[in-house]
């Protein structure tokens, strides 16, 4: 108990720069002879702490004392930082006061650097709040319960041991065990609904390589070649990789770039309106022109 008292002397003398001996007590609960006699401890350990008496007088340690700094480099203790930081925006349990305790041993700064919102834009509070739940259940091993829509609209019921949330293709996806399936599955964030988070615990070791044709991906790939007109830049550059676009000299593009052919492709595709062209390959083009027919027909 007395040793976990004085490293939280230490860190608190490292926050507030000084402090009384009654602040002290009244915090930790104890007489102030007890906390002076906790300040002969640690000098004795060789912490650099004094007291001033009178008046705007109380404990400190001396200005330019940093526990620990010859541990590590500036840059090391600045990446320690840094991952709690975002540990934090991720709001991790628990981390907030190992960042506090972090900065003032390093005597540095604890810069809110980052932020990070799971949600859509235009997305609703239920949104956060299912990102929240998956969080909790992953860091927790907590198995979870869904409902979720494949891309052909067919629902399924779902208990999942998930291991790790995943970010790609503009999309945020869960990594778990399905119990249904009887193996790893990859679930599309968007399509899980009524979430819940159960009591129930799991042990599960995540393979090595979850990329290595995960199982919910093993349909077709289809490589497209797309003509997207100028007026589209900002959406060319935002969701196609650099290697993959051509700029033409009329300031539109031709794009290649390979995805799981499914109704999302189709309806991708169409998210451009009259401003993309698929020129390849030449079954997909059939089927676009096919839908943007029976569209039509709706309006005649």
């Amino acid at each position: 108990m007395q040793i976990n008292r004085l490293l939280e002397i230490v860190y608190i003398l490292l926050d507030k720069k000084q402090v009384t001996a009654k602040q002290l007590a009244e915090q930790f609960e104890v007489s102030q002879r007890t906390i002076y006699r906790d300040i002969d401890t640690l000098s004795a350990a060789g912490i650099p702490v004094y007291t001033n008496k009178g008046k705007g007088g109380g404990i400190r340690l001396l200005d330019q004392f940093v526990l620990g700094k010859s541990m590590l480099s500036d840059k090391e203790q600045m990446d320690i930082l840094s991952s709690l930081q975002g540990l934090n925006a991720l709001n991790v349990p628990d981390v907030e006061p190992v960042l506090n305790k972090l900065a003032a041993i390093f005597n540095k700064n604890a810069t809110s650097w980052i932020d990070v919102d799971f949600s859509r834009w235009g997305s609703d509070s239920t949104e956060q709040k299912k990102f929240n739940l998956l969080k909790t259940a992953i860091l927790n091993r907590n198995v979870v319960n869904f409902d979720y829509y494949s891309s052909y609209g067919e629902k399924t019921e779902r208990i999942v041991e998930p291991v790790k949330l995943i970010f790609k293709g503009q999309n945020w996806y869960i990594y778990g065990f399905c119990r249904l399936k009887n193996d790893f599955r990859m679930f599309k964030v968007t399509r899980i609904k009524n979430p819940t988070c159960s009591e129930e615990t799991f042990i599960r070791e995540m393979p090595m390589d979850i990329w290595n044709d995960p199982p919910d991906f093993n349909r077709r790939v289809v490589k497209l070649v797309l003509k997207i007109e100028a007026s589209m830049a900002y959406r060319v550059y935002d969701e196609f990789d650099q290697n993959g676009i051509t700029k033409n000299p009329d300031g539109s593009f031709v794009v290649k770039v390979s995805y799981i052919e499914d109704e999302w492709v189709y309806g991708y595709i169409l998210s451009f309106g009259n401003n993309a062209e698929v020129i390849e390959p030449e079954h997909v083009r059939d089927i676009i022109q096919r839908k943007l027919e029976a569209s039509l027909r709706k309006y005649l």
